[in-house]
């Protein structure tokens, strides 16, 4: 769960909201219980409390689509629970003063394992209610369509029921989903018959095909009626950029931000990459011993990508390839890239490489989040490939990035144009918070070691 994101649910924030209570609860009752609370104790629970939501979110129990059977939900329950437990006994022998007792924190501990899963067995049990979800219809066939559709089906974090299709019968007689509930024209009565609550309208060629009245009716009416892309935007965290339309990203809410978040931002760049650049000397150093150690060859590699603007800049990286990697024409990495020596693909991995661009933060070529730079070669075949490429370039490159923490490492086009998907809507939705969420999803994927190659 993004929790500062704009697409979060409102599923995932009560989920969110009430375990913190939850644990925070727990420990007050087994402070009570134990007959010890004392005037400190409410900021030791705010910690704990914390340490156990951060856990729960690093073992994506927020991510409602991803964490589906009972048996998955108490395992991964279980491990943030005891990560939780471990986490915080380590502070406590750091920092004594943060000690709320042996006593409490077993009561605590055991209270909190009956209490959470008690709430999610109720919770999920609520949501699968049909009274309680809205009931969807979709006016269109194309693959826009069948790409949302393909996202209701799976998703579990919002509360949409898809019911069906109208359209025209454009698409082919394989292509034609089985829920079709009529054409164009049928659609005020499909409206009626079905109770729908929300209309959502993917139609390549609206051109004399879009039933305004019918639309104009339904909304009137308290039909909720949105676009495609809208849809797909709020469900996916990225944008369906296939059959988007300049008009949308003209007219659509964000893609503006302020010239107070922009200064912030950059205030927090300098002041972390100086931070960065002071508290990661040793393992900078470290890690460029073993480049040179590991393979011959510069221990920084310098590479020209494209920036803000489309400016070009030289990246400074520590070297995870051989020499040799490349002869003339740029070639992308792949999995299990054979040219990454074996300090590369470690260094690769826990994303130590990516340290020296703490300098090209601090010169402003880059910021610690945003799209990921590409090379000039790669740029010019991409922008040629994939609509709306060179939109991505409005803002400053990052270190990390929504696209880099929610796709894997990009080695195609096809790759190039879903990372896409998540810039603009990186772009169109650029906060303080939002960069915060990607931090900290920034560390989960190091913890955990993907997207690296």
């Amino acid at each position: 769960m993004q929790v500062f994101n704009r697409h979060v649910s409102a599923r995932g924030m009560t989920v969110f909201g009430f375990e913190a209570l939850l644990i925070a609860g727990s420990i007050f009752i087994a402070a009570i219980v134990q007959g010890s609370p004392d005037s400190g104790i409410s900021a030791r629970v705010l910690l704990a409390t914390a340490l156990y939501v951060l856990c729960f979110y690093y073992n994506d129990l927020y991510d409602l689509t991803l964490v589906d059977s009972q048996g998955e939900l108490l395992v991964r329950i279980l491990q943030a629970t005891g990560a939780g437990a471990i986490a915080l006994a380590v502070i406590s022998l750091v920092t004594p003063s943060l000690i709320i007792g042996p006593g409490i924190f077993l009561t605590s501990l055991a209270l909190t394992l009956i209490a959470v899963p008690t709430w999610r067995w109720i919770f999920n049990g609520l949501t699968r209610d049909s009274h309680l979800e809205e009931r969807l219809l979709i006016v269109g066939t194309g693959k826009s369509a069948q790409a949302l559709s393909r996202h209701l089906g799976r998703q579990r974090n919002f509360a949409y029921r898809l019911v069906g299709f109208v359209d025209d019968g454009a698409a082919s007689a394989e292509e034609r989903p089985r829920e079709m509930l009529g054409g164009i024209t049928d659609l005020a009565r499909v409206i009626a018959e079905h109770h729908i609550d929300r209309v959502v309208v993917s139609l390549t060629d609206r051109r004399g095909r879009l039933p305004i009245e019918a639309l104009l009716r339904a909304k009137l009416s308290g039909v909720r009626v949105e676009d495609a892309t809208t849809t797909y935007e709020r469900l996916t965290g990225k944008i369906l950029i296939d059959d988007l339309k300049p008009s949308w990203l003209i007219f659509s809410d964000g893609f503006q931000a302020s010239r107070l978040t922009r200064a912030v931002k950059r205030t927090l760049d300098l002041a972390l990459a100086v931070l960065g650049l002071i508290f990661a000397a040793p393992l900078m150093v470290l890690t460029a011993v073993a480049v040179k150690l590991g393979s011959r060859g510069p221990i920084l590699y310098w590479q020209e990508r494209v920036g803000e603007h489309g400016r070009v800049f030289t990246l400074c990286k520590f070297r995870s390839m051989r020499t040799d990697a490349e002869d003339g024409t740029p070639v992308w990495a792949c999995d299990g890239d054979e040219r990454v020596t074996g300090v590369g693909r470690f260094i690769r991995v826990t994303r130590l490489d990516e340290l020296p661009q703490l300098w090209n933060v601090l010169r402003g070529d880059m910021s610690f989040v945003g799209p990921r730079p590409e090379r000039p070669f790669f740029v010019q075949q991409l922008a040629a490939a994939i609509p709306f490429y060179m939109e991505r370039h409005v803002a400053k490159p990052g270190i990390t990035g929504w696209a880099q923490v929610k796709y894997r490492y990009g080695a195609s086009i096809e790759d190039a144009m879903e990372k896409l998907r998540y810039d603009l809507y990186y772009i169109k939705h650029m906060s303080v918070f939002f960069d915060l969420t990607i931090v900290l999803d920034t560390v989960k994927v190091i913890i955990l070691g993907k997207g690296a190659q």
